[in-house]
């Protein structure tokens, strides 16, 4: 787990160390165990590692081949490379080291470029061909390691974080309107543009070639997630017994490590589950959890505090457990260092995910996470009881996008934005985005309730997931710590597509029958059928406590919408408030002051709004005005 930068200058003009330097030295968090560089002509490659895989000097990097054609920068881990070394051996490739890393070059050796589809695991890897003159970079299937890249008629500048880009003295600093139209759409950003201009990310499953001729890059996936073909002939006892076997093994994979590696424990069934296994290879597993403080909480979020549960877990487990509490007051100070380290506004309340990788960066190097269970296995059945009985495409496509617009509706858009910036945007974006999301895939049909489901799932999983991991990857490395996430696993997750949509969602047929019509409050019906990962939750009973195994599903966030009425409000009104707020460049004060009182006075629930509201004005300081938060 590292930090990769590079720049290769199309025109043949050379490099220099200072830069690919400066770059590196920007996302130092992401390795503070050491660094190196590749400096040869018209490329620069620079590494900040984390060692977590051989870590003597035969795991550092820039890693050259052995027969010297191959240059790579590497973030992730590889957890098949002990049987992708075997088979290099045969064919007589030999090893300095034990790290992952030196498999991919010995790969690339051998097979090329195609390498990168044999690997399971997370990764952003740069790759130079020295002798072709080329340059590969490609991301991993899940989208689970960050890489971005700014491209010119001149050179390609790429890195893992945008910070390190932003050192490159050819990139010039602007906001681009278009993610901020589609993230005040969806709170998140569904293409892969950034807020900084030009900057994009490079999807998930890509591999680009780039040689001194390329004057354009071509995105073509090499794999996809694929609902659309369930194994019907599949029984319920079978899938569950599948489904535990493949967990436990994809545990014991991404257990590898040559350092001390533990879990967080939210006291759920996903990171219960994985407490429970990895507890089976280490005597001593250190567990952590963030606990929030209640006393002036009420309502639905007077349940959010998890750490009974989570206990209730180490306890039957044996753990070593940390635990740490955030209050109301936690958030001013860590907002602006979560916005500088997200850099890409990504999804909704994640200070709490800064603090918990805070606190388990100081006992361990390695920490397993569950996310991803629920994208699998149907985690989120009120979302797609809302559409699962819709008629046709437009139906689906009406019902879900009203879901997902979660901040700010097209018709409030001329409210929202200033005139400058509302000239600039298309309101009509948003919407084709989204449903370009679906129309991508040729093979989704919109006929049965399954199928609508299984297009639910295919959504969120290439939106909302890619979200959470982003945030996850930077606020994790922000702290020098590695999350890895065995529900994310090639084989896992190659079975779980194929479970039929009635083994994920325990009362479908039931919600088959209802009249929606017969209920006065439609909402009330889908939170009481909290009825998804049902598979999962019958392969993993055995192993967790029964109280676990049967606890409602309770998302991972802070008390918000109580703390910005009452503890956090005058926070809330400080920053958005000032009559020299940055983000009044873009945003109207008049609509943010609007709905910051709504919220306040106890009317309507915005706390995802002022969350991004409070975000982008952080992001303009810090980005735009270069602002210090220290």
């Amino acid at each position: 787990m590292c930090g990769i930068a590079g720049i290769f200058k199309f025109n043949g003009d050379p490099t220099d160390l200072a830069t690919i330097k400066a770059m590196s030295d920007a996302i130092a968090h992401r390795g503070p165990d050491g660094e190196g560089y590749f400096v040869e002509e018209s490329i620069a490659l620079g590494h900040k590692r984390l060692a977590i895989i051989d870590i003597t000097s035969t795991g550092d990097q820039p890693m050259t081949s052995g027969n010297g054609q191959w240059v790579i920068v590497f973030n992730g881990c590889i957890y098949n490379f002990k049987s992708l070394r075997k088979d290099l051996e045969k064919l007589g490739h030999e090893f300095k080291g034990t790290s992952d890393t030196e498999v991919i070059t010995e790969g690339l050796a051998e097979h090329g470029p195609s390498f990168f589809k044999e690997l399971d695991g997370m990764f952003a890897i740069a790759a130079w061909n020295k002798k072709e003159k080329k340059l590969y970079l490609s991301r991993d299937r899940f989208a689970i390691k960050p890489l971005y890249y700014w491209f010119s008629d001149k050179e390609l500048v790429f890195a893992s974080e945008i910070k390190a880009i932003l050192k490159y003295p050819g990139y010039k600093m602007e906001l681009d309107y278009r993610a901020l139209n589609e993230y005040f759409s969806f709170q998140n950003i569904f293409r892969y543009i950034t807020f900084f201009k030009g900057i994009n990310m490079l999807p998930a499953a890509n591999t680009i070639e780039l040689t001194r001729d390329s004057r354009h890059i071509l995105h073509e996936s090499w794999w996809d997630y694929d609902f659309t073909e369930p194994d019907n002939s599949l029984s319920f006892e079978d899938a569950v017994q599948e489904t535990k076997r493949l967990l436990e093994n994809a545990v014991q994979r991404q257990m590898v490590a040559d350092v001390p590696v533990g879990s967080y424990l939210s006291g759920g069934m996903d990171s219960g589950s994985l407490t429970a296994l990895a507890s089976q290879h280490v005597s001593r597993l250190s567990t952590f959890t963030a606990g929030f403080e209640l006393s002036n909480v009420d309502g639905p979020e007077a349940t959010f505090d998890e750490r009974m549960d989570a206990e209730l877990v180490a306890n039957h487990f044996k753990t070593e457990h940390y635990e740490q509490v955030i209050n109301a007051g936690d958030l001013r100070w860590s907002l602006p260092r979560v916005v500088w380290h997200i850099e890409d506004l990504k999804v909704g309340m994640s200070y709490p995910n800064y603090y918990i990788s805070r606190l388990a960066s100081k006992f361990v190097k390695v920490c397993l996470q569950g996310t991803g269970g629920d994208e699998l296995y149907g985690g989120y059945p009120w979302r797609y009881y809302r559409v699962f009985k819709s008629l046709n495409q437009n139906e689906f496509f009406d019902n879900y996008y009203g879901f997902w617009q979660r901040l700010v509706p097209d018709n409030e858009k001329i409210q929202l934005f200033q005139s400058s910036v509302f000239k600039e945007i298309d309101i009509a974006k948003p919407r084709e985005i989204f449903e370009r999301v679906f129309t991508f895939n040729k093979k989704l049909k919109y006929n049965t309730p399954e199928e609508h489901i299984q297009n639910s799932l295919y959504f969120e999983i290439k939106t909302f997931l890619p979200g959470l991991l982003l945030v996850g990857d930077k606020l994790s490395m922000a702290n020098g710590l590695e999350e890895r996430f065995p529900f994310l696993d090639n084989e896992m997750i190659e079975f779980a597509q194929k479970i039929p949509v009635k083994y994920k969602l325990g009362n479908l047929e039931k919600m088959k029958q209802f009249d929606e019509n017969e209920f006065q409050k439609k909402q009330k019906v889908y939170q009481e059928y909290d009825d998804g990962k049902n598979v999962l939750r019958m392969a993993v009973k055995d192993i967790l406590p029964d109280k676990i195994i049967n606890r409602k599903k309770q998302g991972f966030s802070a008390p918000d919408e109580s703390w910005y009425r009452g503890e956090n409000a005058s926070y809330v009104k400080e920053l958005l408030f000032d009559k020299n707020a940055a983000y009044q460049e873009f945003i109207d004060p008049k609509y943010v002051r609007a709905k910051v009182d709504e919220h306040i006075n106890d009317r309507i629930n915005h706390r995802l709004m002022l969350w991004s509201f409070m975000n982008f004005e952080w992001w303009c300081k810090l980005f735009l005005n270069g602002e210090s938060f220290e």
